[in-house]
């Protein structure tokens, strides 16, 4: 096996820690010694051991005199655990072949000096693209200071989220519905409009799979929220963060944290409502890396009107309602130059339905 093969092994381990790491980085390690596979790991939550230190622990050998084999630059300051880089420095690993730098300004680089200034053999750039799209979720976060959004939505094939009534439950199959579960395990917020907590009372936590569940935000400008919803429920195990233009002095405002959720006055935007990127960097100084928005329709058209999604994706019911309500309202989009451009990643197939899975080129 050559090092490319190697590094399909240590991504294969660290896609493991998806929905678990977060906010850290997915991060795999495979240990080579004289051809031969003697130690694997991957970061298995946030918090734990990372990937570097899990593989040397496994390990059937001592691995000095190996190849360490890991999709991300080894982190070389202490944080909730001590640097990667004094460890396999002192384990005497001869060569380190690494798929991809790390852009935390902690790291940057600086992991790769200290093992080089060590006398460790360094290789970098080994399958980097697929490093850095595993990761793509925590490059964006610090590289850009703000979380990575994911719009969800299931639509009928004529591009309806409900009919005209209001009713959405369910368009979607039974299976696309434990595929949307999935991508709330994945995602450390999951944001939506007071409209959808008003009409459909979703509880915003995981169930049909096996994950944490993410904190739930829901934008709530002029609070209409009360504690009989369900988001309001189970605070103590499933945090709530209200967003609103209201501040402290407000009755609901007050009545709200008595209750248990966790309020934020965000100013408002133009049209009177919440200003959904200052929300953003609120939630960024969190350490909320990733929002996953499910609705409704008017938080989904403020999102992309200004800009803050990165990733769509979209569950395609085989059903035609003809007149129903659109998930994507006016964009003020006059002329097609100025469309939204995506790249779609992925086409699967969920029961009856297909996802569809964007990267919006902004």
């Amino acid at each position: 096996m050559n090092d490319e093969q190697f590094m399909k092994l240590a991504l294969k381990l660290a896609a493991k820690g998806r929905g678990f790491a977060s906010p850290n980085p997915m991060v795999g390690a495979v240990i080579v010694k004289k051809g031969r596979i003697i130690g694997q790991g991957w970061h298995q939550c946030c918090g734990e051991n990372h990937a570097e230190v899990n593989a040397i622990q496994n390990a059937t050998e001592n691995v000095a005199g190996s190849t360490f084999y890991v999709t991300l630059e080894p982190c070389c300051h202490s944080g909730k655990t001590p640097p990667c880089t004094d460890l396999i420095i002192r384990k005497k690993i001869k060569r380190v072949v690494i798929g991809t730098t790390d852009s935390n300004p902690l790291v940057s680089c600086r992991g790769i000096n200290s093992l080089q200034a060590a006398g460790i053999e360094v290789k970098t750039g080994v399958l980097e693209d697929r490093c850095r799209s595993l990761n793509e979720v925590f490059f964006h976060f610090m590289e850009t200071g703000l979380p990575f959004v994911t719009v969800k939505y299931a639509q009928t094939l004529d591009g309806r989220i409900a009919t005209a009534t209001g009713q959405s439950q369910w368009i979607s199959s039974p299976a696309s519905l434990k595929f949307a579960h999935q991508l709330r395990a994945e995602h450390d917020a999951i944001l939506v409009g007071i409209g959808t907590v008003l009409k459909d009372n979703p509880s915003l936590t995981v169930r049909r799979v096996r994950g944490r569940n993410p904190l739930r935000v829901v934008v709530d400008g002029g609070l209409a929220l009360t504690t009989r919803f369900n988001v309001m429920q189970d605070l103590s195990r499933t945090p709530t963060l209200i967003a609103t233009t209201k501040n402290a002095s407000d009755p609901a405002f007050q009545k709200l944290v008595s209750a248990g959720a966790e309020l934020v006055s965000v100013r408002s935007n133009k049209k009177n409502h919440v200003n959904l990127k200052q929300l953003l960097h609120h939630l960024a100084a969190r350490n909320i890396s990733s929002v996953l928005i499910e609705g409704g329709s008017q938080i989904i058209t403020s999102a992309l009107k200004d800009n803050l999604v990165n990733r769509l994706v979209t569950i395609i019911a085989p059903k035609i309602l003809g007149k129903g309500i659109e998930a994507v309202g006016n964009l003020n989009i006059r002329d097609l130059k100025e469309a939204k451009i995506l790249s779609l990643k992925s086409v699967a197939k969920k029961g009856t339905d297909l996802i569809m899975d964007y990267r919006l080129m902004l």
